[in-house]
C-alpha cells in the first residue's frame, strides 16, 4: 500500500515541495499563482530560502460500505481489483465499518551553502486502521491499544542536483509519474488530468533522472531499476523513459514518449510475496493480464505515445481539453526445453480525452467530460497474440492509477489509505479493454468555502468474456466539502455502483475468475464516507 497512497493523498502535497525548491534563479510568483486561502493556487512561500522544511499531510477517515475480503489475511490491507484473487468481494448482510490515519511527512534539505543547486527530499508514510494491531507482524498496523507497531514506510529520498538554470538531476527513491510536468513543482491535480493522468505510470521507483524545463518546451530522460533479482544475473527489470513536451501557443501543448521496459525477472521472487511480472499473481491482484506461459521467460516491451492539452489551469478561459494515445508493442519469450520460443506479440493500444468548461467565478465551478478506451483481447495468447494493454500494474502493486477521472468505485478515487479496490484498478480491464467514461459537474455554494459535486461513470469490456456480458457497470457519486481554513477541509462522500451482465461470467482465461467465483448474484457495492484533510507547512 506504500506505492499507492504516495499518490494518492499528497493531492496538494506533491507541488507544495516547490516552496522549498525555489531557488534565486528561479521566477517569482506572479498575481496568477500567489497564495490564496481556499482554492488549489500554489502559495508563495517567503521562508522558502529555509535550509531546513517540514511539510506534512494529515487525514482522517470514517468508512461505511458493503466491500469487505472474505480472507481475513487482507482484512486490514485491502489492493487491488474488486472481485479478484485479494478475496474482495461485497454483501448484503453485513456493513464494513472502519476509521483510517494517516500523516505522510516530508523532510526537505536545501543548504545555502550551494546557493540552491542540490536539495534532498525525504517523505514518509505513517498510517493505520485504529483499533487493528498492536505489536504484530504487519505492516499499516499499530492503532490498538499499547500500539507501538513499526507501520513508517519509506515513499521518496533523493536527491536533486541543478547544475545551471532549468536542468534537474533526480537521483535515488523518486517519483515515476507518466506525466511531462515535475512532480515536485506541480500541483498534483494537474497531472491526474494532463499527460497519461497516471494511468500507465503513478508510483515512486529508484534510478536517475535529467529533466530540462523551459519556458517553451520540457525533456525528461530517465533510467530506473524495477527489481533487482541476483547481483551477479541478468534477471532484472529495468525501465527507461524519454519524454517531450512543445508549448504551441499560450494554451496549446503537444508532447510525444517514449518507455522502455526490459524485463528479465523471471517472476522470481519480485516487489510482494506475489511476485512481479507478465506471468505473476500481483498482475492479477491489480486487474492487469496474466500472461499463460511459463514464469521463466524474456520481454520487451516499447510504449510509443502522445499527448495534446489546451488550458490545463483555466488560465485564458473556460475551456479546458486534454488528451492521449498510447501504443504498447513488443515480444515475450518463454523457456521450453532449455530454449526461449515466442510466446506471443505485443500490440495494443489505449486512447483518452477529457474536456471541461469552467460555469462560475471559482476553479471549483466546472462541468468536465472524461471518455476512455483501451483496446482489448478475448483469446488470451492462445493464438500467441496479446492486443490488449500493458501498465506498471504488471510489475508493482499497484504502479498505475487512474483516479483522476471522478469515479469511485467503477474507476478507482483519491481517499484512500489501506484500501483500494475498485472494480477497474487497470485500464487493461484484465486484457479485455474497455470503452468508458465520466461525467462530473462541480460547484462552490459559497465561493472557495462550500462545495457541492456530483457525478456518474459507466462503462463496457471491448471483450466479451464466456458466460458474460459487456457491461462493466454504472456508477453514481457525489461530494460535499468545506474548507475550515488553509488546506484544511472536512469532507462527505458517497458512491453507489450498479453491477453489469460482465460479472455474470466466471471465466477465469485471463489470470483470475471475474467475480471471484461467486455462486450466487454480486451484490452492488456503495460507499459513504466523512474525510478530515490538513495540509500544514
Amino acid at each position: 500500500m506504500n506505492k499507492i497512497t504516495t499518490i494518492l493523498l499528497v493531492a496538494f502535497l506533491a507541488n507544495i515541495q516547490l516552496l522549498s525548491a525555489q531557488t534565486s534563479s528561479e521566477k517569482p510568483a506572479t498575481d496568477a499563482n500567489k497564495f490564496n486561502l481556499f482554492t488549489k493556487d500554489m502559495p508563495y512561500n517567503a521562508k522558502a530560502n529555509k535550509e531546513f522544511q517540514f511539510l506534512a499531510f494529515f487525514i482522517n477517515q470514517g468508512v461505511n460500505s458493503n466491500m469487505y475480503p472474505k480472507a481475513s489475511l487482507f482484512n486490514g490491507q485491502l489492493v487491488g481489483r474488486l472481485f479478484g484473487p485479494n478475496s474482495s468481494s461485497t454483501t448484503d448482510s453485513a456493513t464494513s465499518n472502519y476509521f483510517e490515519q494517516r500523516i505522510i511527512p516530508f523532510f526537505i534539505y536545501q543548504p545555502k551553502l550551494f546557493n540552491g543547486k542540490a536539495i534532498l527530499r525525504a517523505s514518509f508514510e505513517i498510517d493505520w486502521t485504529w483499533g487493528d494491531q498492536a505489536y504484530g507482524l504487519s505492516g499499516n498496523k499499530g492503532g490498538a491499544i499499547n500500539a507501538d507497531q513499526v507501520n513508517i514506510q519509506t515513499q521518496n529520498i533523493e536527491l536533486e542536483l541543478i547544475p545551471v538554470k532549468n536542468v534537474a538531476i533526480n537521483l535515488g527513491l523518486q517519483r515515476l509519474y507518466d506525466t511531462p510536468y515535475n512532480p515536485y513543482r506541480t500541483m498534483f491535480d494537474k497531472m491526474t488530468t494532463t499527460g497519461y493522468r497516471l494511468a500507465y505510470w503513478g508510483t515512486d521507483a529508484v534510478g536517475i533522472s535529467a529533466r530540462y524545463d523551459g519556458d517553451f518546451q520540457r525533456v525528461k530522460a530517465g533510467y530506473y531499476l524495477l527489481y533487482e533479482n541476483n547481483t551477479e544475473g541478468d534477471d532484472d527489470v529495468s525501465l527507461t523513459e524519454l519524454v517531450y513536451q512543445r508549448k504551441l501557443s499560450m494554451e496549446w501543448n503537444v508532447g510525444a514518449s517514449l518507455y522502455y521496459i526490459r524485463d528479465r525477472g523471471k517472476n522470481q521472487g519480485g516487489v510482494s510475496v506475489f511476485g512481479q511480472g507478465l506471468t505473476s499473481t500481483l498482475a492479477a491482484y491489480n486487474g492487469s493480464f496474466v500472461f499463460d506461459m511459463q514464469n521463466d521467460y524474456k520481454a520487451d516491451i516499447v510504449w510509443l505515445g502522445a499527448t495534446i492539452s489546451r488550458n490545463p489551469d483555466f488560465w485564458f478561459d473556460p475551456f479546458q481539453l486534454t488528451g492521449f494515445f498510447n501504443y504498447n508493442l513488443g515480444s515475450a519469450r518463454s523457456n521450453v526445453e532449455g530454449k526461449y520460443e515466442k510466446a506471443a506479440d505485443i500490440a495494443g493500444f489505449a486512447g483518452n480525452i477529457r474536456a471541461a468548461y469552467q460555469i462560475g467565478n471559482t476553479i471549483n465551478d466546472y462541468v468536465s467530460v472524461d471518455f476512455l478506451y483501451a483496446s482489448g483481447d478475448p483469446n488470451g495468447i492462445t493464438d500467441k497474440k496479446y492486443k490488449g494493454v500493458i501498465t506498471g500494474n504488471t510489475w508493482g502493486m499497484p504502479s498505475s492509477i487512474f483516479v483522476g477521472s471522478g469515479g469511485y468505485l467503477l474507476f478507482p478515487h483519491a481517499n484512500v489509505v489501506n484500501r483500494f479496490t475498485p472494480v477497474i484498478a487497470d485500464i487493461s480491464n484484465m486484457g479485455y479493454g474497455l470503452i468508458g467514461g465520466t461525467m462530473k459537474i462541480s460547484h462552490d455554494l459559497i465561493p472557495n468555502r462550500l462545495n457541492l459535486k456530483a457525478g456518474t461513470a459507466s462503462a463496457i469490456s471491448q471483450a466479451k468474456p464466456q458466460g458474460g456480458g459487456w457491461s462493466l457497470g454504472t456508477e453514481i457519486n457525489g461530494s460535499v466539502s468545506y474548507n475550515l481554513g488553509p488546506y484544511m477541509s472536512i469532507e462527505m462522500h458517497g458512491a453507489y455502483l450498479w453491477l453489469g451482465d460482465f460479472f455474470d461470467s466466471q471465466d477465469s482465461s485471463h489470470g483470475s475468475s471475474i467475480n471471484g467465483n461467486a455462486t450466487t448474484k454480486l451484490v452492488n457495492p456503495y460507499t459513504v464516507f466523512i474525510v478530515y484533510k490538513w495540509l500544514m507547512f
